[in-house]
């Protein structure tokens, strides 16, 4: 396990220090930046870290402050989730949160972008989802999310060309695990957490 220095005290990285490494030169590199482009779009957003650090950050080396992750997610055009949880093939894949343990990777991320708990107590689940979305979140937001996807999804979009991409692969993906083609509706609607019938308007 990398070792960190700041000044004489040695700071330990754990899981979720690794998984932030990775995912900031996995994204750099998906969005074809260097680190001396990405430093500059840092900078220009009022957040100075040289290209150097960035290396350091990618090899674990340098810790990422919670301002500075921020920054890296409003530049990569991404939540801090992306940064924070690891990019599996699987949704029942295993991944390491730290505090949390090992935990299935749909799980982790259903934590992370706030509609589950990481973990329940056995006896106490509706107990606990009901905190975890009491003390999460506003509670105005849930109701504004809800209304505001559907309002999107049943307006016609014509998706990106790196989002028609990673729409294709995930069908691919999909099949081959299942051997059932999925309809590109209805995995939008799975992806976004709605539920969109067919004529509705929001």
């Amino acid at each position: 396990m990398a070792d960190q220095q700041r000044g004489r005290r040695a700071i330990e990285v754990g899981p979720t220090g690794r998984t932030v490494a990775a995912n900031i030169a996995r994204l750099r590199e998906r969005r074809g930046l260097t680190t001396r482009q990405l430093s500059g779009a840092l900078e220009r957003a009022g957040r100075n870290i040289p290209a150097s650090g960035i290396t350091r950050m990618e090899k674990g080396e340098r810790v990422v402050t919670a301002d500075e992750l921020a920054a890296l997610a409003v530049a990569f055009g991404v939540s801090p989730t992306a940064l924070l949880l690891p990019l599996t093939d699987r949704a029942d894949d295993r991944v390491e949160v730290t505090g949390g343990g090992e935990v299935d990777a749909l799980a982790a991320w259903e934590w992370g972008i706030g509609r589950l708990p990481l973990t329940v107590t056995p006896g106490r689940e509706k107990t606990e989802l009901v905190e975890h979305r009491l003390f999460g979140a506003p509670q105005w937001l849930s109701e504004h999310v809800g209304y505001s996807v559907r309002m999107a999804v049943s307006r016609p979009a014509v998706p990106t060309e790196e989002g028609r991409k990673a729409m294709d692969e995930i069908r691919k993906r999909y099949k081959e695990q299942t051997g059932e083609d999925i309809d590109p509706d209805v995995l939008l609607s799975r992806l976004l957490g709605v539920d969109v019938k067919d004529g509705e308007d929001g």
